[in-house]
C-alpha cells in the first residue's frame, strides 16, 4: 500500500514548514498523523515520549512529509488538538442565557464522552508544569476565547437582570463556577458518569444561586 504523501518525501529538505509552493495540503496525511497521536496517546504514551519520527512511522508517512507542515512536536500537537476539539458552541449573540450556558456546559461533557480526545487531553494537563511553553500556547490560542465568551455571557446575564449584580466583581470566578463540575468530571475523573441532562442540571442549580433575591 502507497503511504500518503510518500513520493515527494525525499523531494523536500527535513525541516520544511508547509507544503510545497503550489501543492495543496493533503488532507489524508493529516488525518492519518492526527490519528496517530491520538493512537499513541490513548495507548499510554506521554507527549513527553512522542517524537516526530515516532509520530510519523506510527501515521504510515515519511518523516519529511511530518516536517514538511509542522516544524516542531509542539506545533504538531497544537494542531492535532484543534483537529480534534469540536466547534465552539456559539453564543454572545442575545439568544436565551440559560440556553446559552448549557450549550457551553455542553461542549465540555461531550469532550468528556470522546475517549481518544479526553485521554490527550489529560495528558496535556498533567504535563502542563513540564511543558509550560505548548501549555501557554494552548491557552492563548484556544481556552482563552471560549472563556472569553463564557464571561461575555455572564455580563449579559447580569445586564439583563438574570444574574445579581454584585457577583459581576468577580467573573473568573463564575465562569469557574460554571465549566468547573462537568470540567472535573471530563478530566480528573475519567470514569464518573456524563449523563445527558448534566449540563442542564449543572446550569439550572448555578442560576438559582445567582439569581437576584428577593
Amino acid at each position: 500500500m502507497t503511504r500518503p504523501d510518500t513520493a515527494a518525501d525525499a523531494a523536500t529538505p527535513c525541516g520544511a514548514t508547509g507544503a510545497r509552493r503550489g501543492r495543496p495540503r493533503d488532507a489524508a496525511v493529516d488525518g492519518a498523523v492526527t490519528d496517530a497521536v491520538l493512537r499513541l496517546v490513548g495507548e499510554g504514551a506521554t507527549l513527553a515520549e512522542l517524537t516526530m519520527e515516532g509520530i510519523a512511522r506510527a501515521a504510515g508517512v515519511g518523516k519529511a512529509t511530518v516536517y514538511r507542515r509542522w516544524p516542531n512536536k509542539d506545533a504538531l500537537l497544537l494542531d492535532v488538538i484543534a483537529r480534534v476539539d469540536y466547534p465552539a458552541p456559539a453564543g454572545g449573540g442575545g439568544g436565551d442565557l440559560r440556553d446559552d450556558l448549557i450549550a457551553a456546559v455542553e461542549y465540555i461533557r461531550r469532550r468528556g464522552l470522546a475517549k481518544r480526545e479526553s485521554a490527550l487531553m489529560r495528558s496535556m494537563l498533567t504535563q502542563a508544569q513540564s511543558n509550560t511553553e505548548l501549555w501557554q500556547r494552548y491557552h492563548d490560542s484556544v481556552i482563552a476565547a471560549r472563556r472569553q465568551m463564557l464571561i461575555e455571557l455572564l455580563e449579559r446575564g447580569i445586564a439583563s437582570g438574570r444574574i445579581r449584580a454584585e457577583l459581576g466583581t468577580d467573573l473568573d470566578l463564575l465562569a469557574d463556577m460554571v465549566t468547573g463540575p462537568v470540567l472535573a468530571r471530563a478530566t480528573l475523573r475519567p470514569n464518573a458518569p456524563l449523563p445527558d441532562d448534566l449540563a442542564e442540571r449543572v446550569v439550572d442549580t448555578l442560576l438559582e444561586g445567582m439569581r437576584p433575591r428577593d
